[in-house]
């Protein structure tokens, strides 16, 4: 079974599930014990579970900037950010919270998967 890791680590936590690898191209920092897909013998094998909000085409940048805004103060919260860590959720860069750096990574997973869908 693959999950993502706030569902998980609570799991594996409380001994109710036994993880083998994550599917990261690094250790996840809530649970660093636990191997990579490279370093358990499934090499590629990445997957990540990844959060974004979109607005609908045409919103006004002024708006777009002010959710962003927004978005990015909550997370440099440390309350936010201590739990977001407690779940397991890693949160991006600074530089990788913005629209363009969103519409690039969708962009780029779309470009991954497809072919595959």
């Amino acid at each position: 079974m693959i999950d993502q890791a706030s569902n998980s680590i609570p799991q594996l936590r409380g001994g109710k599930i036994r993880a083998y690898a994550i599917t990261a191209k690094t250790r996840l920092a809530a649970a660093p014990e636990i191997p990579t897909v490279d370093e358990a013998g499934l090499p590629g094998l990445h997957v990540s579970v990844w959060y974004g909000i979109w607005a609908p085409r045409g919103t006004p940048r002024e708006v777009v900037a002010r959710l962003n805004g927004a978005i990015v103060a909550a997370l440099a919260d440390a309350t936010v950010r201590a739990r977001l860590a407690d779940l397991g959720q890693e949160i991006p860069r600074r530089e990788q919270q913005t629209p363009e750096a969103l519409a690039a990574f969708h962009k780029a997973e779309i470009e991954k998967w497809w072919p595959m869908v």
